[in-house]
């Protein structure tokens, strides 16, 4: 009975520890006989990198044992999905540098998927030289590349029977619509971002069927949404923005250009409106200059009489508060109007208050 409870208590620390402490694990067996090299574990942040060799994705580097078998394992990985691949090549030393160019290694296999930092993930051997054929997680979207790969096989298999091209283009308009009808339906825009960097590959085929797509559809749109929603700042989001606003001005360039009209209109605006400010500053700077000169050339007495008939004040009220007669008064205001070059109280409140 104790040892029972001692068990029980142990699977359950084991499982709390687990919990507490996420980590990944991706293991999977290969044929040593056919592939000797090391074994890969990239994160792919440019789906249009997606496959290939590219030695700043790789984040971890294994050997299998003598049973084929290898393994990945840590807790350094994004706590959201990313895409992953695992590579394996025979090629080393000199040759290495000499075939991957570009990322392409003629000789090695590769598997791609949609992972995080808790999942774990078991890449079964095939018989074939093609080293993984499925794969089983604890994520059920680390299927997602490989079941859309199953629906790009069935077009291309179905595109070598189309003769026209007529029935090319009404054909392809169908698997455009399933492919992304099917991503969508696997709720991972990961898996969407996967079948877009297919269809609009300018080197392939399709890509002016996805111009044209994208010039009536209004699928590329939503994706963009869909990724703002679950992946967002991603630099899978900024990546899909850029290309898409790209790509929708080949398609609509008049439309590109009408909106950097009123971009430029906006921008000409402002400027006027900057010059404007500005010239109002530099003519009240040049006001204020003036009435300082103007008040240099008065006595003490002079601008003491100017600032209160600048307040409206009468000739008895400057008197009394000078403490000096009203003809006292009047002697300087008529030399302030001398110097001024003015003849009246308002022509005084003109030169200084702007009115």
């Amino acid at each position: 009975m104790k040892l029972q409870l001692y068990r029980f208590f142990y699977f359950v620390a084991l499982f709390n520890t687990s919990v507490l402490f996420s980590q990944f694990e991706f293991t999977g067996y290969i044929d040593n006989e056919k592939w000797s090299g090391d074994i890969y574990l990239s994160l792919i942040e440019d789906y249009r990198k997606l496959s290939g060799i590219y030695p700043e994705q790789i984040i971890q580097k294994t050997h299998s044992d003598s049973l084929g078998y290898f393994s990945f394992s840590g807790n350094n990985l994004p706590s959201e999905n990313r895409i992953y691949r695992i590579h394996i090549e025979n090629c080393s030393g000199n040759k290495e540098h000499l075939v991957h160019f570009d990322g392409f290694c003629p000789d090695s296999e590769e598997v791609i998927f949609v992972a995080n930092n808790t999942d774990s993930i078991s890449l079964p051997f095939s018989l074939d030289k093609e080293v993984f054929c499925t794969i089983v997680s604890t994520n059920e979207k680390s299927n997602a590349f490989i079941s859309v790969d199953s629906i790009i096989d069935e077009m291309r298999y179905a595109f070598a029977s189309y003769r026209s091209e007529t029935n090319r283009k009404l054909n392809t308009n169908k698997w455009f619509s399933t492919l992304q009808n099917f991503t969508q339906g696997q709720n991972e825009p990961l898996s969407e971002l996967y079948l877009y960097s297919f269809l609009s590959n300018k080197s392939s085929n399709l890509y002016s069927y996805y111009l044209d797509d994208l010039k009536r559809n209004t699928y590329y749109d939503e994706l963009l949404k869909r990724l703002e929603k679950t992946y967002p700042g991603s630099i899978y989001l900024n990546q899909y923005k850029s290309e898409l606003a790209s790509d929708k001005f080949l398609t609509d360039p008049l439309q590109s250009e009408t909106k950097n009209y009123w971009l430029w209109l906006i921008v000409v605006l402002l400027l006027i409106s900057v010059c404007f400010n500005i010239f109002q500053f530099l003519g009240s700077r040049k006001e204020d200059n003036s009435s300082n000169y103007l008040r240099k050339e008065l006595t003490q007495q002079e601008q003491k009489v100017l600032e209160f008939i600048l307040n409206d004040k009468t000739n008895k009220e400057i008197a009394s508060s000078m403490f000096v007669s009203v003809s006292t008064i009047k002697t300087h205001i008529n030399n302030l109007y001398k110097k001024l070059k003015v003849s009246s109280r308002d022509e005084v409140k003109a030169l200084f208050t702007n009115k």
